[in-house]
C-alpha cells in the first residue's frame, strides 16, 4: 500500500456530477464502434476523463455568480470591459480581442501575419497551432532545447527554446520569411515543461534585433510563472501575477485559450501592442467570430474569464495544481511506469514506447496505450506521438515520427481527487505488468489535417 502523501485540495466541493464505470464488455463494444479512437467515445461511457485540461475545469462560486451578471449586449457590453481590464492587468498589452477559443485566436493572428512559404519558429508547436500554420501554406518549426527531448533529464526548464538554433534559423531563412516567433508556455507537446524567464529574455532580444514580432502561446501562463517562482533564482519572493507581467513585458503579444489557465469551459483571446495589427485582426474577427467586443462569446463567458484570470494566479491553487500532477507521478514511480520527468504542471506524459517496447512506431504504441487504458479502466487519455505528429516525407514517401512517443494524462482543474488519481495509477500498473496483451494499430481512415481527432483504426493482433 502506498505511503505517498496526496495534496490537500484548497477548496470545498459544493456540487457533484455522477459518473458511471461501464463494464469491460461495454468498453470493448464502445472501442470498436469508435474505430479505436478515444475521441469518438461518448463522454458518458468514460469514468475518468483525462483527454484534455482544455475547457474541463470546475468553475468557482464567484465565476458562477458572474455568469448571472453577464451583459449580453451585442456591442460594448460591460462584461467585455471587465474582461478587457482583467487581460490588460495580467498581460499588459493595450489591445484585447476575444475569440470563442484558442485555435480561433491562432487562426485570426496567422491570417493577419502568415503567408505561403513562411516559417514560424517555436519551442514546440502544439497540434492546433501547427495546423493553423500549415493551412496557411507555411511551415511550423520546432526549436526546443536539447533537454526538451530528454525524458530523464532533471533540467528544471525543459521548455526553453534553443536560442542559438533560433539565431541560425533566422540567419538562414531571412527576416522577411519569418512573420513571428511563438513561445508556448508551458511546452504542451514536450512534457508540459516550463520556460525560464532567462530564456524568454534571450528569445525576446533575438526577435527585437531581427525586427520579428514575438508572441506567446499563453494557454498555461500561470503554471509557467509558478515554476519560475519555484525554480528560477531571484523570483521566490515575487507574486505569480508579477512574474506573469514580467514574462509578457518581453513580448509583442499573445494568443490564449482561456479554457486552460482562464479556468473556464469556453473562450480565448488575442492581446497585443500593435494598434494597426489589432485593427486588421478585428476586421478578420468580425467576418467569422462576431463583433470585437464579444468575439463569439456570450457576455457571461467574458465575466467567467475575467474572474478566472484573477483566480488562476492564486498561489494556494497553483501549489495544489502542480502537487496533484507530482502526486500522480509519484504513484507511477512506485508502480514502475515510465513518464516524462519532471512531472508537468498540467499533466503527466507517459513514455509509451518504453511501456510498450515491442510495438513498433509504425503501429503507434502511444495510440495503442490510450486504447489499452480505456479497455482496462474506462480512463480516457490522449496520444502525443506518431498519430498526432507523424507524417509522410513528401520526397521519400516514408513516415517521419516525432522524437517523443507519449500519452498525456491531462488533469482537469479542480475536478478530480487523489482517489481518482490512485485509480488511474493502478490501471496503468496493470497494463505495465501485462504489456503483452496490448496490440498495435493501423490507420484505416484519416482526414488531411489534425487526423487524431477523427481517424479510425483497427488492431493488429
Amino acid at each position: 500500500m502506498t505511503t505517498i502523501k496526496p495534496p490537500v485540495e484548497p477548496f470545498r466541493i459544493k456540487t457533484v456530477e455522477s459518473v458511471h464505470l461501464p463494464s469491460r464488455a461495454v468498453r470493448e463494444q464502445v472501442l470498436r464502434k469508435a474505430g479505436f479512437n478515444v475521441f469518438g467515445i461518448p463522454a458518458e461511457k468514460v469514468f475518468i476523463d483525462l483527454l484534455t485540461d482544455s475547457g474541463t475545469a470546475a468553475m468557482s462560486d464567484v465565476q458562477w455568480a458572474g455568469i448571472m451578471r453577464g451583459d449580453e449586449s451585442y456591442a460594448g457590453a460591460r462584461s467585455f470591459f471587465r474582461f478587457e481590464k482583467a487581460v490588460r492587468n495580467l498581460f499588459g498589452f493595450e489591445h484585447v480581442i476575444p475569440t470563442h477559443q484558442g485555435r480561433a485566436a491562432e487562426r485570426i493572428l496567422f491570417e493577419g501575419l502568415v503567408k505561403k512559404g513562411d516559417f514560424v519558429p517555436s519551442n514546440i508547436h502544439f497540434d492546433t497551432t501547427r495546423a493553423n500554420v500549415e493551412v496557411r501554406g507555411a511551415t511550423a518549426v520546432d526549436l526546443v532545447s536539447d533537454e526538451g527531448y530528454d525524458p530523464d533529464s532533471d533540467c528544471p526548464f525543459k521548455g526553453d527554446m534553443n536560442v542559438a538554433k533560433l539565431e541560425a534559423f533566422i540567419a538562414a531563412k531571412g527576416r522577411t520569411r519569418i512573420p513571428l516567433v511563438m513561445l508556448t508556455v508551458t511546452n504542451n507537446s514536450g512534457g508540459g515543461q516550463p520556460v525560464s524567464m532567462a530564456n524568454i529574455r534571450k528569445v525576446s532580444a533575438v526577435c527585437r534585433k531581427a525586427g520579428i514580432p514575438f508572441f506567446f502561446d499563453a494557454c498555461r501562463f500561470a503554471e509557467n510563472a509558478w515554476y519560475i517562482k519555484r525554480r528560477e533564482k531571484g523570483y521566490a519572493r515575487k507574486t505569480v501575477a508579477a512574474i506573469a507581467r514580467e514574462m509578457f513585458s518581453h513580448a509583442d503579444g499573445a494568443t490564449m485559450s482561456a479554457k486552460k489557465d482562464g479556468l473556464v469551459n469556453i473562450g480565448g483571446f488575442i492581446t497585443l501592442a500593435d494598434g494597426e495589427l489589432a485593427k486588421s485582426l478585428k476586421s478578420i474577427l468580425i467576418i467569422s467570430e462576431g463583433f470585437y467586443t464579444y468575439g463569439g462569446l456570450a457576455g457571461r463567458d467574458l465575466e467567467a474569464i475575467a474572474q478566472g484570470l484573477a483566480e488562476v494566479v492564486e498561489e494556494d491553487y497553483l501549489a495544489y495544481r502542480t502537487a496533484q500532477a507530482a502526486y500522480l507521478g509519484a504513484l507511477l514511480d512506485e508502480a514502475g511506469v515510465p513518464y516524462f520527468k519532471p512531472a508537468g504542471g498540467s499533466a503527466i506524459y507517459l513514455l509509451a514506447d518504453r511501456i510498450l517496447p515491442d510495438i513498433p512506431r509504425e503501429q503507434f504504441p502511444g495510440w495503442a496505450l490510450t486504447v489499452a487504458l480505456y479497455r482496462e479502466s474506462a480512463v480516457r487519455a490522449v496520444e502525443i506521438g506518431g498519430v498526432m505528429f507523424g507524417h509522410k516525407d513528401p520526397r521519400t514517401g516514408k513516415m517521419v515520427f516525432p522524437r517523443l512517443e507519449m500519452v498525456r494524462l491531462a488533469l482537469p482543474r479542480r475536478v478530480y481527487t487523489a482517489a481518482h488519481l490512485s485509480y488511474v495509477a493502478e490501471a496503468l500498473a496493470a497494463i505495465n505488468r501485462h504489456r503483452d496483451r496490448v496490440w498495435g494499430l493501423r490507420i484505416v481512415d484519416e482526414p488531411r489535417f489534425l487526423r487524431h481527432f477523427t481517424a479510425r483504426f483497427e488492431e493488429i493482433g
